[in-house]
């Protein structure tokens, strides 16, 4: 298994030839060694078009669609980016080559230590790894550059658009618990506009700003974004 040359096949065949252009994206997609990130029952699929499961029951997002929400970021070196989602590490591990800290949060704590560990040891010194309700954000290093939402939600949780900086950009799927759409909402000059990136398909996101495990209720100020209602 020759995993530099399958990471460049990667980049070549499902990055580059569907529209992902950004060269510093390209780059961190074709350095990070994603079959480390993976059970070492799925390493052979690791650089496949495809999601591949990790554990605590969930899922590694495919390639593309990492590179698709890295690009969508606009992000530049030096900025704060949050990521909801730890799962394994992989995206925040790519994030963090496109800017100065990523701070990740996973409400799985198997899955938490998991992440922190093997990020650690691969040597992405600036994540930080966070066990906690992602809806919630993470107040205490606020304002983000880019925030970036591994899960979908039914409208965009209230704490992370308060939590957005100036110019700041946030990258969310928004919509049912089987197809979103994915957003891209930016605060300029105190208002945030949304725009509509594609529609995607991703696991629910839970939590006290989101889907709940028995239903759902929306709390008081989250709403749906625009073109995105559940």
């Amino acid at each position: 298994m020759n995993t530099r040359d399958d990471r460049s096949a990667m980049v070549r065949t499902q990055l580059e030839q569907r529209g992902i252009r950004d060269s510093q994206v390209l780059d961190a997609m074709a350095y990070v060694p994603r079959h480390l990130f993976v059970p070492e029952a799925a390493r052979r699929r690791a650089y496949g078009d495809h999601a591949l499961p990790i554990n605590e029951g969930q899922t590694i997002s495919q390639p593309f669609i990492v590179a698709l929400m890295a690009q969508a970021l606009r992000l530049a070196p030096r900025e704060r980016v949050l990521d909801i989602g730890t799962g394994s590490g992989y995206a925040a591990a790519v994030l963090s080559l496109l800017v100065g800290e990523v701070y990740t949060i996973e409400r799985k704590p198997a899955l938490a230590e998991e992440a922190e560990r093997r990020l650690h040891q691969l040597g992405y010194t600036n994540v930080h790894v966070i066990t906690g309700d992602g809806t919630l954000g993470l107040p205490e290093y606020a304002p983000y550059d880019g925030i970036a939402v591994s899960a979908a939600a039914p409208w965009v949780p209230l704490p992370l658009r308060q939590q957005l900086g100036e110019g700041g950009r946030l990258v969310i799927p928004v919509g049912g618990r089987d197809t979103q759409l994915l957003l891209r909402l930016t605060r300029t000059n105190h208002q945030i506009y949304t725009e509509r990136l594609g529609e995607v398909r991703f696991v629910p996101l839970l939590g006290a700003h989101a889907w709940q495990p028995a239903g759902s209720s929306i709390p008081a100020d989250d709403e749906p974004a625009p073109d995105a209602r559940p």
